[in-house]
């Protein structure tokens, strides 16, 4: 079974259809580089419903530590800086997506983080 886990800072406070659309980015981002490197992954994702689940951290540094986590793992991430257009200054990272990827190697990794 595969899914994706994004990861959002909570601490930037960002408005729902913020948090919406830099989750989009990074869920699209990720998804992307999947399909390149592992089509077959991707394809049964798809295939299962696309399962994805979003998780909060509380701070940059922590936002870091779990995308190298997820990288150090081999699990394709795409990390997401905004471009500063409307609530939050040009370059503040925001999120990350990791996978679609094997959902028991992504709670390893990301499974003691709370729900957004």
């Amino acid at each position: 079974m595969y899914k994706q886990t994004i990861v959002v800072r909570a601490d930037l406070h960002m408005g729902r259809g913020k948090t919406a659309a830099q989750s989009s980015h990074a869920s699209l981002g990720a998804y992307k580089k999947v399909a390149k490197a592992h089509p077959e992954i991707a394809h049964a994702w798809e295939l299962e419903g696309q399962m994805k689940v979003v998780l909060k951290v509380q701070s940059e540094d922590e936002l870091l530590e779990y995308y190298n986590k997820g990288k150090a793992a081999g699990i394709p991430c795409e990390l997401i800086r905004d471009a500063g257009h409307t609530q939050i200054e040009p370059g503040t990272l925001t999120c990350f997506a990791a996978g679609p990827w094997d959902a028991g190697e992504l709670d390893a990794i990301y499974g003691k983080l709370k729900l957004l």
